[in-house]
């Protein structure tokens, strides 16, 4: 149950109301940013709430229990504090949100309506939806440890160990390519083996997608030319000359882990689990052979 105060229980008592809905974002990076649907902005709980966001948000449901309550807000980046560049990045993503109902004639009087965090974000043109969550939803989350051939650390964290700010664990590429494409042609990475930052992150320090991360599928070199080829193509058109800092990759094997890093120590996989074939293996016997022997039976 929601507890009001006694000056908002009055209010929502009195028949007509002046009341609006008011959604508090906290990005992971920290930046925290106010929006709401009056039609002029509110400051309430030390956060200006910004008006004419092109926020409007679905029906909201909520219920008892451990029931999980969604709902989404939709919009268009017309706020100058929402940009194509923080969606694309995904500095929203799982972002912290609180969803407030605010007295705009007296924003003294308010209530927290929900809490939870931002779900899977989506763009299209120059408008986005965002799935709101709340904190019941961690529920569904699976908690601890998976058993597994590959290794279930993220290259570089607290588990795995390895320093990733090593010299020999990132370069600085120069893209050689125009356009959009997923195979990059670059310069700049003859120090590296090739293959070596398969599997790792090209991230973009300048041109039209600075600040924009992506995941390599291969590094390839081929006749002297590196090749950097991509899960999936920038968002935006590259120029010959962009700048991005690639990182090194891992495949997760053991084998990996113990040459290319020596770090066999924190591997944190299982390489030696039985497979699917050992599941469905069936038992054996020794049977007596005519000749008196004996005949391995399956």
């Amino acid at each position: 149950m929601k507890a009001f105060s006694t000056a908002l229980a009055a209010h929502l008592a009195g028949g007509a109301t002046t009341l609006a809905y008011c959604w508090r974002i906290r990005r992971r990076d920290g930046a925290v940013l106010g929006f709401t649907e009056h039609d002029e902005d509110i400051v309430y709980a030390g956060t200006t709430f910004e008006a004419s966001s092109g926020f409007t948000a679905s029906q909201i449901q909520q219920g008892l229990g451990l029931s999980v309550d969604n709902f989404t807000a939709s919009g268009a980046l017309s706020s100058l504090a929402i940009n194509e560049t923080d969606l694309l990045a995904g500095r929203y993503d799982d972002a912290t949100v609180e969803l407030f109902w605010v007295n705009w004639a007296d924003p003294s009087q308010g209530v927290t309506i929900s809490k939870g965090n931002l779900g899977e974000v989506k763009r299209q043109g120059l408008a986005f939806t965002a799935e709101f969550r709340s904190l019941s939803s961690r529920l569904n989350q699976p908690v601890g440890g998976i058993y597994q051939r590959t290794c279930s650390a993220v290259l570089g964290d607290a588990k795995c160990r390895v320093d990733l700010s090593h010299s020999a664990m990132h370069g600085a590429a120069v893209a050689q390519t125009a356009g959009i494409a997923r195979d990059v042609v670059v310069t700049g990475l003859s120090a590296f083996a090739s293959d070596w930052f398969t599997d790792g992150v090209m991230s973009f320090t300048s041109g039209a997608n600075s600040g924009l991360s992506f995941e390599i599928k291969n590094h390839l070199r081929t006749s002297g030319v590196d090749i950097i080829e991509l899960w999936s193509p920038p968002e935006f058109a590259l120029a010959i000359g962009d700048v991005a800092n690639v990182t090194v990759g891992c495949r997760k094997t053991f084998n990996i882990c113990k040459t290319k890093f020596q770090n066999g120590a924190n591997f944190r996989g299982f390489p030696h689990i039985p497979g699917n074939d050992r599941v469905t293996s069936i038992a054996t016997r020794d049977t007596p052979g005519m000749d008196g022997g004996s005949i391995l039976g399956n």
